[in-house]
């Protein structure tokens, strides 16, 4: 059907009226979203405005939040028809149907698992703009062997890869259309060590400067035949992404979820000392079971490892996943509205819960942005407890502040002066030069006011701002992660 269909993208910061406009001018007959926990509201305005304006259009749903739990939502009623699972073969058997004249029944279809080998490969859809100025998304496996009952990934079974000579082909057309930034999508991507070696020395045998990949690993699986190929890579062309998620074993016992602490830390070892890796490690805040200070105790924990970016996430409710069974024991109360995270349980309230929220968000301004790569450690120095002291430093920035956005950085750098001077009584000039020196690498010149009557003199930094812009980008592609 590729002659009589178009592949159109927008996103949520699009008026729901002007997407109408847009979809209506084509005079289509059929339109399928895609919907996803992050753009569920926005997609159901835009249906509700379709449907309005044309009923005889027919609208099919598909992906991972109508997929699950789905008579229950609004979005569905408003549809004609929903492919719960993988639709990549679904979809156009319903399309050819519904294009010949027929009505198939019922509403809601499950996809059969389609395979690997039936698919094309889609990666010629990319254009040139997207190549210019955006990340692209490759796909060497899809589905999880394990069960982490907050994850829908768990539901994703069987591990399927992709044809390894099909795959290598488009991504040799990728290297030769330009393509910098990759990102592998796959999440357990070094399940398989060689699979995962053998696209590991395809990309390594492709690099130039300037190239960047983006794994999601499994943090406790690092066999030497992979260690081997990432000493190889230049530093800032890999970066992991390593869900750890807690260090509780009761709590991961309790959310099925195996993971080897010794092997995952000696694992961290190796990438921090060995090789260039940016590695981007996940923790959850809200598992049954676990408390504030074992939180604090595994966050401690993977401070000390070192990864150069740590995302703390509120627990997520998603549509389907196991972590339902623990409502009742719990008191897990989530919030009903996108994205369903974890608004109380029964050892952390409401009002704690919130401070983490604050938390979260305080450590992506300070911790994760790059900004204040030398200023942050001074939060937890003279061995205090990086959790604690940050904690403190959240509290205090939200009682000046009373927000947790749009705070100019020149304003946040004088907050932590002060902070850090008046709060933490540390010697104003080794916090001045300190900040100032993390001020630079963005490629600011201009002292502010605050730090000018400490310090001595300006200094340079030679290779900091592109120091900065390696971080940023690392962070651009992290982020692109659902």
């Amino acid at each position: 059907l590729r002659e009589r269909a178009e592949l159109i993208e927008f996103d949520i910061n699009q008026r729901a009226l002007d997407i109408v406009e847009a979809l209506l001018a084509r005079e289509p007959r059929i339109i399928g979203f895609g919907v996803y926990i992050w753009n569920v509201t926005e997609t159901a305005a835009v249906i509700a405005a379709l449907k309005r304006l044309r009923p005889e259009l027919i609208v099919v749903l598909g992906g991972p939040e109508v997929s699950y739990e789905t008579e229950r939502q609004a979005i569905v009623a408003a549809a004609d028809y929903v492919i719960t699972g993988e639709a990549d073969l679904a979809f156009a058997q319903l399309c050819g149907a519904l294009l010949r004249g027929e009505r198939p029944a019922p509403p809601i279809m499950p996809a059969e698992l389609p395979d690997f080998e039936r698919l094309a490969l889609p990666y010629e859809f990319y254009t040139e703009q997207d190549i210019a100025h955006r990340v692209i998304y490759v796909e060497a496996s899809r589905g999880c062997p394990f069960h982490c009952e907050f994850c829908l990934s768990s539901l994703d079974i069987p591990v399927r890869q992709a044809p390894w000579p099909a795959l290598r082909e488009a991504l040799e057309k990728l290297f030769e259309r330009g393509v910098r930034q990759f990102k592998f999508v796959d999440r357990t991507f070094n399940l398989n060590a060689k699979v995962s070696q053998a696209i590991l020395q395809f990309c390594l045998d492709h690099y130039a400067p300037g190239r960047f990949f983006h794994f999601e690993m499994i943090p406790d699986r690092l066999p030497e035949s992979l260690r081997e190929i990432l000493e190889r890579f230049p530093p800032g062309a890999l970066q992991f992404e390593m869900g750890i998620q807690s260090f509780n074993p009761e709590v991961c016992q309790r959310i099925s979820r195996r993971q080897d602490i010794p092997k995952l830390e000696d694992n961290f070892h190796f990438l921090r000392t060995r090789t260039g890796v940016h590695i981007h490690a996940d923790l959850i805040v809200g598992l049954p079971g676990e408390t504030l200070e074992s939180f604090a105790a595994g966050f401690d924990r993977l401070v000390a490892l070192g990864p150069q970016e740590i995302q703390v996430g509120l627990l997520k409710r998603l549509r389907g996943t196991p972590i339902a069974r623990h409502d009742v024991e719990w008191s897990m109360v989530y919030n009903p509205n996108p994205p369903y995270d974890i608004l109380q349980n029964k050892l952390i309230d409401f009002s704690t819960m919130q401070r983490l929220r604050r938390f979260a968000r305080y450590w992506d301004l300070v911790g994760n942005s790059g900004n204040f790569v030398e200023s942050a450690p001074l939060l937890w120095s003279g061995n205090a407890s990086p959790f604690e002291r940050f904690l403190r430093w959240s509290d205090w920035l939200y009682a000046r502040t009373r927000r947790t956005d749009s705070i100019a950085l020149p304003r946040l750098t004088e907050l932590l002066f002060h902070f850090l001077k008046d709060e933490l009584g540390l010697s104003p000039p080794l916090v001045a030069e300190t900040l100032w020196r993390d001020y630079q690498r963005g490629g600011r010149r201009e002292q502010p006011g605050f730090l000018q009557a400490w310090l001595t003199q300006p200094e340079k930094l030679g290779a900091a701002p592109r120091a900065a812009s390696m971080k940023r980008q690392a962070r651009h592609l992290a982020g692109a992660s659902d």
